[in-house]
């Protein structure tokens, strides 16, 4: 328990609600990093077929709870990478993708996991070199036809 937070594991029940999530967050804290276009198709991923039913079902994911809401969660996909951290656009700067962050990289330290790697947004970027992450290169990819820049990211653990 983080404050009044809690964490459970990621379940089936939960995956509507945490696609909700993935859309709010883009759609709410992307304005500030994104164009129109780029968050319209990005918000897209989160209903289209096959695009996070992987990840939610065969990662390792948790969600973060506020009053019994569910506020922001993590997976790891495949076991080595940290494939989604996405908070609701009303439960930012509360500390949720920290606390789920903690977690997520001691689950994997525990696990004997020597590293994690991601590919951050403009806006988990920051949160991660805070964390400890490591910059591995700048990459540019298309969703839906639109262009995306995004950072290849790594952290070691001792």
């Amino acid at each position: 328990m983080f404050g009044s937070y809690q964490l459970k594991p990621l379940r089936p029940s939960h995956y509507i609600a945490v696609k909700e999530i993935y859309a709010d967050a883009i759609a709410s804290h992307g304005a500030c990093f994104y164009t129109k276009e780029q968050i319209q198709a990005w918000v897209s991923l989160a209903w289209l077929p096959g695009v996070l039913d992987a990840p939610l079902a065969e990662g390792r994911g948790w969600i973060s709870l506020e009053n019994q809401n569910i506020a922001a969660f993590a997976v790891r996909y495949p076991i080595d990478r940290l494939a989604l951290l996405y908070c609701r656009g009303c439960y930012v700067r509360r500390g949720h993708a920290s606390y789920l962050l903690d977690h997520v990289e001691h689950e994997a330290w525990e696990e004997g996991q020597t590293r994690l790697v991601t590919e951050a947004s403009l806006f988990s970027h920051p949160l991660l070199l805070r964390r400890g992450w490591k910059l591995i290169d700048l990459e540019q990819i298309e969703i839906g036809g639109v262009s995306f820049d995004r950072y290849l990211m790594e952290k070691f653990f001792k």
